[in-house]
């Protein structure tokens, strides 16, 4: 494993808040506007408001989905609820608590400036989307209604129901068609991102399959912007839709752009345990749930008595006992270990041993099946088609699943990769999080990203290019990047082996959950690289594929993205196993106090940047490592505590 160190990267921070910042910016006229082609790839939350804000903006956009329906992005998956610092409930809710939860959440791996962007678009975006039509859910007066998420100890959540993410992606559909309509936007469904398009440093178009026809197609455009998402499928079981994949975003950082943090992953504590060999996913439940749902376990290991059998005095609810101050409403990281170390130690609940319980007796006792029912009956029905269970009364079974990425690509303020002209929003990027994402901070920073953000930092880059001379099709450097796919395609169509992409995956996610998952070791680590490694370069001899290129061919995708994940996978276990600390969801067992995550700030208070190189020719590729040093004026630097 050959680690080079590169140099620090500028993140090209203002010296003002967002709010003046953005009045600095430089703009193009309504006149010249069209002139400008933009290319925004991912219709979730991210996306379609990216493309809908530029194209009301007067911009020419095409929107590019891999789905038959853009309105199908896996941000209508979120559940629980959209952060906001509007301090309604008088509980001493405001912009710097919100910063500081932020920040404290993320274990101090965060740019503060973004945290403050966050904090300060929250309450504009929230009024956006209630304007365009979400259905939040309200108080009896008419205004609207909060709920508290883990890591903060106020109420700033607003939600709809548990099907907050898809009344927002609703929303951002219906605003991305009435662009489609008046002509500004053009959107390219079943077409999936294969390649970047990188002319003199600059991002200027993509390459496209049409997944019916099989058809490669050229886009070219004066910028591109990725909003394609996390890459928590690398796991194999995760809580994404398995259609969510890492190719538009691996190809990117194949062409030059740094990926940063990429070794941190979230573990939602309430996904439904694994239960058979083989499932193809797992099931997330909201974590919105934890308001009013107690976790326990039974203090007897190895109880196999039914939940309801086991008598309260022999329960422990181990999250209330060990984090008095927070209770089940601690960070997700802190929660999903929690849970692990029940299960490992023999008191995990289930027919497998691999759950913990989450329990509504309590609840309902008090607030009664009705409220229940109001604040999470989409949530219960869901739990029950999925398990034949009722959890009004009998508890849940939950455990840790792969979720979130706070890793991805590498921006800088104005959510710029290190490619000049491609643009990075929502998940797909590094942007916000630090190492650990507070629940209900996802649908902001995407929503932020897409509809404020982006519309306004994309503009500052164009007008720079007014006037720029258009990439015609018969570009070598695009002969040269078709020439690569459709070589790889055919390389990947006529593998001489009898393995299915999804048997290798399979195995890389298994590989991933032992060594780099909840927790790490250097030495497990080190094991995953090699045996990653030696997957990888098999796994063109070892593979087959199915059909044919011309056609629908689910077998020739899997088996492009599964290629990318290998190679992703192992720069994940590359940049775990360099960081030498514990923060957030990265946790090294190594380094440790208590049992809670140690941080080595002197060494490791910077953002970890990566690009690689040598992947089709070499047995080990090589890495060069990049830092982004993280400073903090308005958040004072702790150990993070939730006891």
């Amino acid at each position: 494993m050959k680690i080079q160190q590169g140099h620090n990267l500028d993140p090209h921070l203002p010296n003002q808040p967002w709010g003046k910042h953005v009045q600095t910016l430089r703009l193009v006229s309504p006149a010249n506007r069209p002139k400008f082609h933009i290319i925004v790839v991912g219709t979730g939350l991210a996306g379609a408001g990216a493309a809908a804000s530029l194209g009301e903006l007067g911009y020419q956009v095409t929107a590019i989905t891999y789905h038959d329906s853009a309105r199908r992005a896996h941000s209508v998956a979120a559940q629980g609820g959209i952060n906001a610092a509007r301090g309604k409930r008088v509980d001493n809710d405001g912009l710097q608590r919100f910063v500081t939860d932020t920040i404290k959440g993320g274990d101090y791996r965060a740019r503060e400036a973004e945290a403050w962007r966050l904090a300060e678009e929250s309450n504009h975006v929230i009024d956006h989307l209630d304007a365009i039509g979400v259905p939040f859910a309200r108080e009896y007066a008419g205004s609207l209604a909060n709920r508290s998420f883990g890591g903060v100890q106020v109420s700033r959540t607003f939600y709809s129901r548990g099907q907050t993410g898809q009344q927002l992606q609703i929303a951002a559909h219906q605003a991305l068609l009435r662009q489609v309509h008046a002509g500004r936007v053009k959107l390219l469904t079943r077409h999936e991102m294969l390649d970047l398009i990188v002319i003199a440093g600059q991002a200027r178009g993509i390459i496209t399959r049409h997944r019916i026809t099989g058809q490669l197609r050229i886009i070219t455009a004066d910028a591109v912007v990725l909003a394609t998402g996390g890459y928590g499928n690398v796991y194999h079981h995760s809580t994404l839709a398995k259609m969510s994949n890492a190719t538009a975003l691996w190809r990117a950082h194949r062409r030059g752009a740094a990926i940063a943090n990429p070794s941190f992953i979230q573990f939602h504590p309430t996904a439904l345990p694994i239960q058979y060999p083989w499932q193809s996913k797992t099931t997330l439940m909201s974590e919105s749930l934890r308001n009013d749902g107690r976790i326990w376990v039974p203090k007897k290991p190895g109880d196999t008595r039914e939940a309801n059998d086991i008598p309260e005095n022999e329960r422990d609810y181990y999250l209330e006992r060990q984090y008095p101050a927070y209770g089940n409403l601690t960070p997700r990281d802190v929660a999903s270990r929690a849970a692990r170390h029940q299960i490992e130690t023999g008191h995990g609940v289930g027919p497998a041993a691999n759950a913990v319980n989450l329990d509504f007796t309590h609840a309902m006792e008090t607030v009664g099946e009705h409220v229940l029912n109001e604040r999470y009956g989409n949530l219960f029905d869901m739990y029950h088609s999925a398990t034949g269970d009722d959890p009004r009364h009998t508890p849940m079974r939950i455990a840790p699943g792969a979720h979130f990425t706070m890793g991805g690509l590498w921006v800088d303020y104005h959510l710029m990769s290190t490619i000049e002209g491609l643009f990075v929003a929502g998940e797909a990027s590094f942007a916000y999080h630090g190492a650990n994402r507070l629940g209900a901070n996802s649908l902001l920073s995407a929503c932020v990203d897409g509809y404020v953000v982006i519309p306004r930092v994309v503009p500052h880059y164009l007008a720079q290019h007014l006037g720029r001379t258009p990439i015609g099709a018969d570009h070598p450097v695009i002969g040269a990047t078709i020439s690569e796919v459709k070589r790889r395609i055919t390389t990947l169509q006529c593998a001489p082996g009898n393995t299915p992409a999804s048997e290798t995956h399979r195995q890389l996610g298994e590989i991933m959950y032992q060594h780099c998952g909840v927790s790490r070791t250097r030495t497990g680590l080190r094991q995953g690289i090699e045996t990653i490694n030696e997957l990888r370069q098999n796994y063109r001899q070892q593979l087959r594929v199915t059909g044919k290129p011309d056609q629908p061919n689910p077998d020739l995708e899997t088996a492009l993205r599964v290629e990318d994940y290998l190679e992703l996978a192992q720069t994940m276990c590359v940049d775990a196993w360099n960081r030498e600390e514990s923060c957030g969801a990265h946790y090294r067992e190594e380094y440790s106090q208590n049992g809670e995550a140690k941080r080595r700030d002197h060494r490791y208070q910077h953002v970890s940047a990566w690009q690689t190189n040598h992947w089709d020719n070499a047995e080990t590729p090589s890495f060069t490592h990049h830092k982004e040093p993280l400073s903090f004026q308005t958040v004072a630097v702790q150990q993070r505590s939730y006891r």
